[in-house]
């Protein structure tokens, strides 16, 4: 299993949000919690069990964890299913 770091996108493999896409805030243990500036924003993130996450070993431009907020994400995230359905 990759490694997963903090800020690194993932795409949820199981569970009724499956193929959708986010950011990683922290690792605990066997779970992430993930962010996806919308339904799960920074104050609330979501809690998932590590096996159902796929890593995508790639980090935001300008990641700085102290000062990302909620439409940082968004964007972040929209950029790069842009970039996904470009390939």
């Amino acid at each position: 299993m990759k490694e997963m770091k903090q800020g690194m996108f993932a795409r949820s493999k199981a569970g009724h949000d499956k193929d959708k896409l986010y950011i990683i805030l922290k690792n605990e243990g066997e779970y992430v919690y993930l962010t996806d500036g919308r339904l799960r924003p920074l104050s609330n993130p979501k809690k998932k069990n590590r096996k159902h996450v796929q890593p995508i070993c790639r980090i935001p431009e300008d990641w700085d964890s102290r000062q990302i907020t909620d439409d940082y994400v968004k964007r972040a995230i929209r950029l790069q299913e842009k970039e996904d359905e470009n390939v």
